[in-house]
């Protein structure tokens, strides 16, 4: 919850494309571009989920460029299409036949008019004329032949609407599928037609049936073919007004028997037909047998194409009318199939656009629409489309608002990616396993504009404050310090603060000698090189880096970044850096080059740290009595023969070393005496002979403080059989001749003062 507290700001700003794209999706209207992202994705998974196989069940007798040129051009005479129709009826016996082509003129090609009309006149006494025309009439007559091939069988024909603001009529209608007052009053439930193209009408009352041939493209600006109407309004005067069948419907009824069709409608209104309920879905037949076929207003049903169209597209078996008109095919061979008539010529411009093809022939539409309807293999948007799309948006922006503001980059990136799959995963599911088409280009929009705002807030926000952090402390912090503090930017700053820290002091021993030597860019070298080596160290134990003076380096621990062992990382620190120093003066000896040795002082206690000097120029430092007597202790060592001092605050703090104590001190500026040690390494790897000569100088040590010389002399003379050249035992053999030489001093505690740094 703190974490959340902390960066409200960065989630109410990436909650803001979730609240805008749930206001459009609730009250605004749709937006073209994402309308054109959601069937963009329809497309996607429509040709991802086709099944690319063959349908038996149905027959497309193909009139393609190969056929026109064998038997001429289109149109062909009716007496070629009553012996297709013979063929395929008859021999071939097939279920239901259906014509994707519209007759509306009639067949004069025989001559048999031309006859007629000599008939009545010029040669209208001629008796001969009159009694050959007479026997010759009935197989003249093409218009006849063809509606005598299909009178009394299950064959569909064609037709097409038209809309215009004149109407215009040609041929025949069948009668209305549904009468105007199936549907609610002042409602506009299909398209709209005040015109028609309809078969002539010895053809039309010959056919068992017929339906309209218009592809509707609703609102699609990209002209790609995804729905086929069902039915469509007729109201112009020429033929009964009401609601027509789609030739595709009209074939299905005629090959399944379902003779009834009832609209079914919502009880609630949509959005944006709140004055109508809506249109939910056309059932076709009765009893559990009955078909219910979702569609959208405009009475289309969503065509669940089955492959990529065409007689090379594998989904349906294409036949060139030519071979049926030649007897090609074995008898029967079509038994019980729906053949459908129609054309792959490009000259017929019987082509249509659709999300699989763009040259997908008119005629496979209807077959897709049939394969559809047989399989029940149907596609909806259902009503809860809009409760969906909400709760993806606010899940999907709920996690990402989260996520994205507590995450670092890579994660973050990863989250919405995840995300991303998850919710194209559940819509790309629900489409394959149930055929249910819900949207989704609203959430794909929310988050990828609420990964936009959200890095764009952390990157001009958030990160510029971490860069200001990391300029602040990026030359005093070693870099896995500043990467730590960069994760939480907030908890960190230059402002003053008073802390417990431990901070060191470093010297460089000899060095006003040295560069009485060297010269300047020798020794420039030469103290670069000391001083990267220490640094390094200072950076490897988490160590800040104070400052450089001189010879001398400064650095604490325990700030900015919190180091609850800042003590122990100080002291290691101090004995890595004495022994690169060796390292470094036995490489310098080899070569015949400068050597250089080093004290250092470390103290642990409270002071302040903060960013502190003057307008001209400024630094983060420490400050306080802790610091100055640090830089006191460092000046201590050469005394005392240690290259590193510590004071008792922090040998108490690190109980993981083992220390000699070197003595109590008075140093320049304070009146308090304190306990100075040296660190003689980790406790655990003290051996037994280190451990009795610490315990012998203990014992040594408080003899000495209590005014005892002799009993101080005994110890001291057993540590100086084992060394006696150490720095440290010479300096207490002196003290110790001293002390024998005065009077005891009730007023002496014990420490020694110095007066000098």
């Amino acid at each position: 919850m703190a974490a959340l507290l902390k960066h409200w700001q960065r989630i109410l700003i990436t909650l803001v494309p979730v609240a805008l794209v749930l206001t459009h999706a609730v009250v605004m209207p749709r937006r073209p571009f994402i309308d054109s992202l959601d069937r963009f994705v329809y497309d996607w998974r429509l040709r991802a989920t086709m099944p690319q196989t063959l349908d038996p069940r149905i027959v497309i007798v193909d009139i393609d460029d190969a056929s026109i040129q064998a038997i001429g051009q289109w149109p062909w005479s009716r007496n070629q299409l009553a012996r297709l129709t013979q063929e395929l009826v008859g021999r071939q016996q097939a279920a239901v036949l259906g014509f994707d082509v519209v007759f509306a003129e009639v067949d004069e090609s025989s001559g048999l008019a031309n006859l007629r009309a000599l008939s009545r006149g010029p040669l209208q006494h001629d008796v001969a004329l009159a009694k050959e025309l007479v026997r010759l009439e009935e197989s003249l007559d093409y218009d006849g032949s063809f509606a005598r091939a299909i009178q009394g069988r299950p064959v569909a024909l064609g037709y097409y609407f038209t809309q215009g603001a004149k109407p215009l009529s040609k041929g025949t209608l069948p009668p209305p599928l549904l009468a105007l007052t199936a549907f609610p009053p002042h409602g506009a439930y299909a398209p709209e037609w005040n015109g028609y193209g309809g078969n002539i009408d010895v053809l039309a009352h010959a056919a068992s049936t017929a339906g309209f041939i218009n592809a509707d493209l609703g609102s699609a600006s990209d002209g790609l073919l995804r729905a086929a109407p069902l039915i469509a309004r007729y109201e112009g005067g020429a033929a009964p007004a009401g609601y027509y069948e789609s030739l595709g419907l009209a074939i299905f009824r005629l090959a399944s028997g379902m003779q009834t069709v009832t609209p079914t409608f919502a009880s609630f209104p949509l959005r944006e037909d709140a004055d109508r309920p809506p249109l939910q879905a056309l059932v076709l037949g009765n009893g559990q047998n009955a078909l219910r076929v979702p569609v959208d207003q405009r009475a289309r049903m969503l065509i669940p194409y089955r492959g990529p169209g065409g007689a090379l597209g594998g989904s349906f078996r294409y036949v060139p009318a030519m071979a049926v008109l030649a007897g090609e095919l074995a008898a029967a061979e079509l038994r019980g199939k729906i053949v459908l008539v129609g054309t792959t010529a490009p000259g017929l411009q019987d082509l249509r656009a659709t999300p699989t093809s763009a040259t997908f022939p008119g005629v496979e539409v209807h077959a897709n629409v049939l394969s559809a309807l047989m399989d029940r293999r149907l596609l909806v948007v259902p009503d809860y489309a809009l409760g969906y799309e909400i709760v993806v948006v606010l899940v999907a922006g709920l996690i990402l608002a989260v996520g994205l503001s507590l995450l670092r980059m890579s994660r973050a990136v990863g989250l919405v990616l995840a995300t991303f799959a998850a919710v194209v995963a559940l819509n790309a599911w629900l489409f394959a396993s149930a055929g249910l088409v819900l949207p989704i280009a609203s959430a794909l929009l929310m988050m990828a504009t609420a990964f936009a705002v959200n890095m764009g807030w952390g990157y001009f926000v958030e990160e510029r404050g971490r860069r200001g952090l990391a300029n602040l402390f990026g030359t005093y912090v070693p870099p896995q310090l500043v990467e730590k503090m960069l994760e939480h930017p907030a908890q960190y700053s230059m402002r003053a603060e008073s802390k417990e820290l431990t901070v060191m002091f470093c010297d460089m021993r000899g060095f006003t000698n040295l560069s009485e030597q060297l010269p300047p860019q020798e020794l420039q070298e030469f103290l670069n090189t000391v001083f990267n080596r220490l640094t390094q160290v200072i950076s490897r134990y988490g160590g800040t880096v104070d400052k450089y003076m001189g010879d001398c380096v400064m650095a604490f621990w325990g700030a900015p970044v919190d180091a609850p062992n800042h003590a122990g990382l100080a002291v290691q620190a101090a004995v890595d850096m004495a022994a690169a120093i060796r390292e470094l003066s036995e490489q310098n000896r080899q070569a015949g080059r400068a050597q250089v040795s080093v004290g250092i002082g470390i103290n642990t206690g409270v002071m302040s740290v903060g960013d502190m000097g003057s307008a001209v120029r400024r630094s983060y430092t420490v400050v306080g009595d802790a610091v100055n007597l640090a830089s006191r202790l460092e000046g201590l060592g050469a005394t005392y023969g240690a290259t590193v001092v510590a004071s008792e605050a922090t040998m108490r703090s690190t109980p993981a070393y083992a220390w000699q104590e070197l003595d109590r001190v008075r140093v320049k500026g304070r009146q308090q005496a304190v306990t100075i040690y040296a660190p003689v390494g980790r406790a655990t790897d003290l051996g037994a002979e280190e451990a009795s000569q610490l315990r012998l100088w203990a014992r040594m040590l408080a003899a000495y403080q209590t005014q005892q010389p002799d009993e101080a002399q005994t110890a001291l003379g057993t540590l100086l059989a084992g060394d006696a050249k150490k720095v440290l035992y010479r300096l207490y053999a002196e003290r110790l001749a001293s002390m024998k030489l005065r009077p005891f001093d009730p007023e002496w505690d014990g420490a020694t003062r110095f007066d000098s740094k």
